[in-house]
């Protein structure tokens, strides 16, 4: 009877890390900089790394920001992203991780990939892929963190520190694939029902969901609603605005 009672204690703390979820966490820190980059918010990844957080539903700060008292008192309060990169040879391969502040992983998402040859399209829609995996993920924050509160012997002021602008030359090869792409170009991204078509701010600019008919899409972009079709070897988005139809020339870009 010991034996057992000893050994439910000791399982209490490796129950308790095992339940551990996004649900415990309100708010998420993104670095200025992921390792595997050269600059600060670099093809503007990081700064979509905070976009597509803060639409499935977290509060999101930079790390450097000033920070609200919850979390600048107690670091453990707040989850931590980290982007990896996987080096292909013809692929881009990213993968999302969120963390608590001793370093467990909260969150893995799957590996997400592009055959972009253009670095910053090719990196945008590969954390976009990745994240898809969170999208799907149910999150409801439950209003409690299951981290421990770090000790600080007094109130911890955070201070952005100016960053020092540095200018990269980016590989001729890959400006020349860039040059060679019609301004407009919309990169398609895949889903589990069709695409998503992408600009390279990134913005998502319009969902196209499959049919039974090859090149034919039921699309919309938010303010109308219509359908993707190629005609004469080029693509189309065709709608109705007060009775009219209209038909607008894309360059998709699968």
């Amino acid at each position: 009877m010991k034996n057992y009672l000893l050994l439910l204690i000791l399982a209490l703390p490796f129950s308790g890390f095992a339940q551990k979820t996004i649900n415990n966490y309100k708010y998420v820190l993104v670095p200025e900089k992921f390792n595997f980059l050269k600059q600060n918010d670099q093809y503007r990844l990081n700064t979509l790394t905070k976009l597509l957080l803060e639409e499935k539903g977290f509060t999101v700060y930079f790390d450097n920001a000033e920070l609200p008292t919850e979390i600048a008192n107690n670091k453990c309060s707040a989850l931590m992203t980290d982007v990896l990169e996987k080096n292909g040879m013809f692929t881009t391969n990213i993968t999302l991780l969120l963390k608590d502040c001793q370093g467990n992983i909260v969150f893995k998402s799957k590996e997400g990939k592009s055959r972009e040859k253009e670095f910053k399209a090719s990196y945008n829609l590969a954390l976009r892929d990745a994240f898809t995996s969170l999208t799907e993920t149910e999150y409801a924050y439950n209003g409690s963190t299951t981290a421990p509160v770090q000790q600080t012997a007094a109130v911890i002021t955070t201070v952005a520190t100016p960053v020092k602008q540095v200018t990269e030359a980016i590989p001729a090869a890959k400006e020349t694939v860039a040059a060679n792409l019609p301004a407009g170009t919309l990169y398609a991204q895949p889903t589990a029902t069709g695409f998503q078509l992408i600009d390279t701010t990134p913005k998502k600019v319009l969902t196209l969901l499959k049919t039974s008919v090859q090149d034919y899409f039921i699309a919309e972009n938010g303010t109308a609603n219509g359908v993707v079709l190629k005609k004469n070897g080029d693509w189309f988005f065709e709608y109705y605005s007060n009775g009219q139809l209209n038909s607008e020339k894309l360059l998709i870009k699968f």
